[in-house]
């Protein structure tokens, strides 16, 4: 049991204790025991892939040139190769009972009431490294890290349950990890990554990336699964339906244009998990995903809410101003050559002193580039932007945005206010925000702050008791069980959650 006094002397603790409803924590970061994931995976797959998941976490963590990582080169050899400031002392180090207790299972159990949290959900820190691995070690790899995870976490699956990382190079290897991590070991929730790389084939064909690697490393593109991917996905996303399993992603943007500084890491880190989640969700929104699987719901962490808001808001404004008909207003066809020319007599001598033009010519003229810039115009579904993606009024935008993406956002984001604003978000809806406390990194030096300081949130105004309520059970609630209703069953909060489930079948039951 917890020691009285470190729960006594826990804010978040006392917190918790005023709440009449269970705090669902949808984002801890814990770390494997090396030594003891690595004889795992010697038992379970061989030696050989204990060495693959070594190259593969070292790719992951560091960006090199010339076998040479960033502290290894000079400043000159850093500005020469623009090699990328990755992330460094990312970990809680020197308060020790924190730092244990994100690698021992055992101990965050028993501490879970010192963070105020009645049910967490677990994403190990090494979830997803075998999506870094060659494709004849990938998915053997990363059935033997779910495997791992899901044995050492199964006797506290009451109030703790670890994601399922679940690699995407194709659609097929995503769907046969899936069923094993779901049918199998019992997984709930998976982790995802929101793109992969591939190279652009116009380029690879004329230089091999087995040839000219240097060049393979940046002539490539990211492919998010949705809009313009080189597959098709949707096997996937009915899998995942079918399954019942809620959709994570940790997706940053590190390293792309503007977070791409060889010297500051926090130039690259700032809002790169917004951006990077803002990219997949809206390939799955313009690509139709959540048109075509309305179930399907995915919650994008680390990023905040306020993106979710702000996306949200500029759909609709973009759809008013270019929905199929609203874009008639600029098709140049439509522009009055006779109108044009008189007014252009009446008030334009001066400009056009020196020059004949006829109605044509000066129609062509004016238009400029917005005319003449292409071959061609558009035609049928190429006008439309919003087409695969079935929206026909605002509505549809609502119930393809709003209901299907959740956002995380950590204790201390005064950004979250944005999601709530129903006055600004059109049709006076919030943005489904989700208490995601981030515990295990850096931006959480003491497990026992982060309830209480969204706390402070409420008290300081920026957001309601009923949103609070909204963001750290509700929507979280909502999040689990509208993907599976049986998420919470056979768990500590079951009996807590139950009322809220009756309240929604009993809405439904107005409704129809």
């Amino acid at each position: 049991m917890v020691e009285y006094s470190r729960l006594k002397n826990s804010p978040s603790a006392a917190i918790r204790a005023k709440l009449p409803y269970p705090v669902i924590d949808t984002d801890v970061h814990t770390n494997d025991f090396t030594p003891a994931l690595e004889d795992y995976i010697d038992k379970y797959v061989g030696a050989k892939l204990v060495d693959a998941l070594r190259k593969a976490e070292s790719s992951r963590l560091n960006s090199k040139t010339d076998g040479k990582d960033w502290y290894q080169q000079t400043p000159e050899e850093r500005q020469y190769n623009r090699t990328l400031r990755s992330p460094w002392w990312a970990r809680v180090t020197r308060n020790t009972l924190d730092l244990a207790t994100y690698t021992l299972p055992e101990l965050f159990y028993e501490r879970q009431a010192e963070q105020g949290s009645d049910y967490s959900v677990l994403f190990p820190n090494n979830v997803l490294a075998p999506a870094g691995a060659g494709p004849e070690h990938r998915q053997a790899l990363q059935r033997a890290v779910n495997h791992y995870h899901a044995d050492i976490y199964r006797k506290y699956s009451d109030r703790l349950t670890p994601v399922a990382g679940i690699p995407m190079t194709t659609p097929q290897e995503a769907i046969e990890e899936l069923e094993f991590a779901v049918k199998t070991l019992g997984l709930k929730v998976i982790n995802i990554p929101g793109g992969v790389k591939r190279p652009i084939k116009a380029i690879a064909d004329k230089y091999p990336p087995d040839q000219y690697p240097e060049i393979a490393k940046y002539a490539s593109y990211i492919d998010f699964y949705g809009l313009d991917s080189e597959y098709d996905y949707d096997p996937f996303w009915a899998k995942v339906v079918e399954l019942g399993v809620p959709v994570t992603t940790h997706y940053g943007s590190q390293g792309w244009t503007g977070r791409s500084s060889i010297s500051n890491y926090m130039n690259n880190h700032i809002g790169h998990f917004a951006d990077g989640s803002q990219a997949f969700a809206k390939a799955l929104f313009f690509g139709g995903v959540t048109r075509r699987f309305p179930q399907l719901r995915v919650g994008m962490l680390e990023g905040g809410a306020d993106w979710g808001a702000h996306v949200y808001i500029h759909l609709v404004d973009r759809f008013s101003k270019r929905n199929f008909q609203a874009l008639q207003n600029y098709n140049p066809d439509l522009a009055n050559a006779n109108e044009l020319f008189e007014l252009f007599e009446r008030f334009g001598g001066e400009i056009t002193q020196g020059h004949s033009l006829n109605k044509e010519e000066l129609k062509h003229t004016v238009l400029g580039s917005s005319f003449n810039r292409h071959s061609r115009s558009p035609v049928g579904s190429e006008l439309e932007d919003f087409a695969a993606a079935g929206i026909e009024t605002i509505e549809d935008i609502r119930d393809r945005w709003v209901n299907s993406f959740f956002f995380g956002s950590e204790s201390d984001d005064r950004t979250i206010a944005a999601a709530f604003n129903d006055k600004a978000n059109p049709l006076g809806v919030k943005i489904n925000a989700i208490y995601s406390s981030d515990v295990g990194h850096w931006d959480v030096p003491d497990l026992t702050a982060p309830l209480a300081e969204s706390w402070e949130l409420v008290e300081e105004g920026v957001i309601s008791e009923a949103d609070f309520k909204a963001y750290v059970f509700e929507n979280p609630y909502k999040f689990y069980t509208e993907a599976n209703p049986d998420f919470f069953k056979g768990t500590a909060i079951e009996s807590q959650v139950k009322p809220v489930a009756s309240q929604a079948e009993d809405k439904s039951l107005v409704t129809a």
